[in-house]
């Protein structure tokens, strides 16, 4: 079946040149290090819950790639967003506002602190929080009352933001951090896609007040589940470790809990996994560039480009993505390839048209509902040796 210069067909067979014979997933992960000789030494040691030297590691070897003082590795990334927003104290009722185009981790996260999300429009080439649609619509529907930013629709505080860099793509991170700085919000970047991912001022997540990473059986590296906060502020990572470890205060042959706690940090099980795939983490994201390429000539001899991070950022190509001309091409497309083998993800639902976030304000995302329509997402695992 052929669209408009794009050959489905050709498309399904270059994807099985590329990864073989057979059922060809979107992104598996691969395990060609240290992972079972670490598995199997965590075992040993008895060290397999949250303590133990692997977490501390993990940690470290995080601290080393993003650049930041502390890391604090989580269950996963929900966990770590839900750990983020807590930390930095947004409250019940409070506002968050963030992006459409996301998981819906994003969003769960804000309702599990008790926030309510508030929906702006993201910028097309980046696929994450435009700026501009955020200081459009504060200065449109917000006010500064008693040192608080207030929704004047909704008479809420609006406490925080939250961009996401879509599929490891970055987003505008020194520019947004502006604008809350000016209005006094806090910064809490969702970079769950985005390990290895960098912009103008280091990795991605560095701009922020807080940053979190999730380290799922799909993404670039992985600890089976699993995800971690990252930060600079000595305050948000002491009360984000505190809290997650049960709000644990330890003494000379007891222990106390001084918090309502959470019990998200990371086993060492998992954090054993994840020190061997970081192992690999740069020879892994050069494999991905070069399926990035790979994937980019067949689609440019269609006429079709892949898409491709902006000027001044280095993307880890956790997802390589596409877009076609229409929402009808998308489907005709996404039917034919998963039928034969092969799959291809479209873009997740727009958030905000979830029945349960489908009440939250928006700015009208226009280009989000645009970018809904033709985003593709197509195979994009490092092939095994």
């Amino acid at each position: 079946m052929t669209t408009s210069g794009l050959n489905f067909k050709e498309l399904v067979s270059f994807a099985h040149d590329l990864y073989g014979v057979g059922s060809v997933p979107l992104h598996r992960p691969v395990f060609e290090g240290n992972e079972i000789s670490y598995l199997t030494d965590c075992v040993n040691s008895n060290f397999v819950s949250s303590v133990g030297v692997y977490v501390d590691r993990f940690e470290d070897q995080l601290k080393n790639i993003t650049g930041v003082n502390h890391v604090i590795a989580m269950a996963n990334g929900t966990a770590a967003l839900h750990m983020a927003l807590l930390a930095t104290s947004v409250q019940v009722d409070d506002e968050v506002i963030t992006q459409s185009v996301t998981f819906v981790a994003t969003c769960n996260a804000i309702r599990y602190a008790g926030a309510w999300p508030v929906f702006v429009d993201v910028d097309e080439d980046t696929m994450s929080l435009s700026p501009q649609s955020l200081r459009q619509f504060l200065e449109q529907n917000a006010s500064r009352e008693n040192g608080q930013v207030v929704n004047r629709l909704s008479g809420r505080v609006i406490r925080a933001v939250i961009p996401m860099h879509t599929f490891g793509f970055p987003g505008r991170a020194s520019e947004i951090r502006a604008i809350c700085d000016e209005w006094g919000l806090i910064l809490i970047d969702d970079a769950a896609e985005a390990l290895g991912s960098y912009d103008e001022h280091g990795h991605v997540g560095t701009q922020a007040h807080v940053a979190t990473l999730s380290f799922n059986g799909n993404k670039v590296v992985t600890t089976g589940g699993g995800g971690a906060i990252f930060t600079n502020s000595d305050n948000i990572a002491a009360l984000a470790r505190h809290l997650s470890t049960t709000a644990k205060v330890t003494g000379e042959g007891y222990f106390d809990h001084d918090m309502v706690g959470y019990n998200f940090r990371l086993p060492a099980l998992n954090a054993a996994l994840g020190v061997a795939q970081l192992e690999r983490l740069e020879t892994m994201l050069g494999q991905k560039r070069e399926i990035e390429a790979a994937w980019n000539r067949f689609l440019s001899a269609c006429g079709y480009e892949t898409v491709k991070p902006r000027l001044g950022t280095r993307t880890n190509n956790w997802l390589t993505t596409f877009l076609v001309k229409d929402r009808s091409e998308r489907d005709s497309l996404l039917d034919y390839a998963n039928h034969h083998g092969v799959m291809l993800r479209p873009m997740w639902r727009l958030m905000s048209s979830l029945p349960m976030f489908e009440h939250c304000q928006t700015d009208g995302l226009k280009v989000s509902k645009w970018l809904e329509d033709r985003v593709v997402n197509l195979p994009s695992s490092v092939r095994m040796s």
